[in-house]
């Protein structure tokens, strides 16, 4: 099976969505959004300050933080791996 998911895929809870982005960074919260694991900035802002967000290892509580390809982000039992367009 594979482990790998797309953004708004349904079954996408839990394992690692990959990301393409085609710029040379993003911010956090708006990669949250566009991954499907957030319905809105609100829920991304909320979940990032409580710590429950961590990037490449490490919590991180800044919305604002730049996110470039390579980098892991995770969120519960979700990865977000974000690449390259």
């Amino acid at each position: 099976m594979n482990d790998v998911f797309h953004p708004n895929d349904s079954s996408a809870t839990g394992g690692t969505i990959e990301v393409p982005i085609r710029d040379e960074m993003i911010r956090l919260g708006q990669l949250l959004k566009l991954a499907g694991v957030v319905d809105d900035g609100a829920q991304a802002r909320s979940l990032i300050e409580d710590g429950e967000v961590r990037v490449d290892g490490e919590v991180e509580r800044r919305r604002g933080r730049q996110v470039h390809p390579g980098s892991t982000v995770e969120l519960g039992g979700t990865s977000i791996r974000v690449s390259s367009a």
